[in-house]
């Protein structure tokens, strides 16, 4: 449907239940003022007359989830050549299809985890960002990360991804490839320069990527203090993809603010990076959701040694009370299925309203905001709509029926 423009008026939003996310209880029945992009009111005694009124029926209401590790530019309507033959204007105009599927899918706000592809210097992130903004197209909120921060041969070179000889597909030190302190310091700069919210750095290999061992560190310790130290002097956090606990163990003492997958993280570690504070993004739907039939043999075999151990340290994750915000590494897992990340948390031992938690309040926590991820006055007016309860069925949360995001409605009905 298209989408309705915040009225100058009121609106409220009426439906069965709502979800108090912070209390982990529902309300019974919910009714929820909305004034321009904001909530005002959450139980209405005296609606204004002035008011429309959007009745949703049997459903609960939840704040708009939010998916902390995601590549909007890749995936969706796209076949096998599509990472070599899309040129930069085509592969925004893929990330335009993506964003709505994703926001249509409940998700309101998003991280977009690293370009690594030859852009020119673009950083079509905050490009893709800075039109939804806009109201030109339809997308939830983007914190941008540019290009990925990777090394020479590391995860996110993407002559990595199908062993290519050398001199195909070069990337610039603009474009995420650095090697040595002065390089790295030059690489964050650009994407800080170009409108980047959020830094991504490779601190070990990776399973889709012909690096070799996937838990090996690829920077070294006084490269990832130097873009810990050019992101932090400039108020931005970093975020690094690592699986081997070596690369988790430097990231963590390096400052990193959160870790993408954590797979083969050490008891020691884990307990290192709670005492840090440091978020962990597990990612963990990959394991039943990545597709890795057609695979190289080698990243086949992989997989399936990360996967299973993956598994059971979020579970020893979960337990030990880390802070776990939800994200999926779509389009690893195709976009739009982002909620099934919620039922792979709850899979590993998390109760559903912290898998709802990891995807409201805790990633709000992540990318430092507080004016999301509650439903409550002074919130932003992201809304979702799910049938039954969740606290019961987090299986739900794959079914949503209805999103306004800054109070305007994407979706209403089926």
């Amino acid at each position: 449907m298209t989408p309705e423009e915040p009225h100058a008026s009121k609106t409220i939003v009426r439906s069965a239940r709502l979800l108090d996310v912070d209390a982990g209880r529902l309300m019974t029945p919910a009714s929820v003022l909305i004034e321009g992009d904001h909530i005002s009111e959450v139980g209405v005694a005296r609606p204004p007359r002035d008011a429309d009124i959007v009745d949703l029926g049997d459903v609960t209401l939840l704040p708009g989830l939010m998916d902390m590790e995601l590549n909007l530019l890749m995936g969706g309507p796209a076949g096998p050549m599509s990472s070599v033959q899309d040129d930069p204007a085509l592969k925004t105009l893929r990330a335009v299809a993506n964003a709505r599927t994703t926001l249509l899918a409940g998700f309101t706000t998003v991280r977009n985890l690293g370009l690594f592809v030859q852009t020119g210097g673009l950083l079509l992130d905050v490009a893709l960002m800075r039109a939804i903004d806009a109201g030109w197209i339809d997308g939830p909120r983007v914190v941008p990360a540019g290009h990925a921060i990777t090394p020479t041969g590391g995860h996110l070179d993407p002559t990595m991804f199908q062993g290519l000889a050398p001199g195909i597909m070069p990337l610039s030190v603009e474009e995420g490839i650095c090697d040595g302190v002065e390089q790295i310091r030059r690489a964050v700069r650009y994407q800080i320069k170009y409108g980047a919210q959020v830094i991504k750095v490779c601190a070990s290999g990776g399973v889709m990527s012909l690096t070799g061992s996937p838990g090996a560190q690829h920077f070294s310790n006084d490269e990832l203090r130097a873009i810990v130290d050019e992101a932090h002097r400039r108020g931005i956090k970093v975020a690094a993809h690592a699986h081997g606990d070596q690369g988790i163990r430097a990231g963590v003492e390096a400052g990193i603010d959160c870790i993408e997958h954590g797979s083969l993280m050490s008891k020691e570690t884990m307990e290192f990076m709670i005492k840090q504070g440091t978020f962990l993004v597990a990612t963990s739907y990959l394991a039943e959701g990545l597709d890795v039939s057609r695979v190289h043999p080698a990243l086949r075999a992989k997989a399936e040694e990360v996967f299973p151990q993956a598994k059971q340290n979020l579970r020893r994750a979960i337990k030990a009370g880390m802070r776990i915000a939800c994200g999926t590494d779509a389009p690893a897992i195709p976009h739009g299925q982002n909620a099934k990340e919620l039922w792979a948390l709850v899979d590993r031992g998390m109760a559903p309203i912290d898998a709802i938690r990891a995807a409201t309040i805790v990633s709000a926590d992540l990318i430092g905001v507080n004016d999301r991820g509650r439903i409550k006055p002074g919130q932003l007016a992201d809304l979702i709509a799910v049938p039954g309860n969740p606290l019961d069925d987090i299986e739900v949360t794959q079914d949503v029926q209805f999103v306004m995001k800054g109070g305007r409605i994407y979706k209403a009905g089926m």
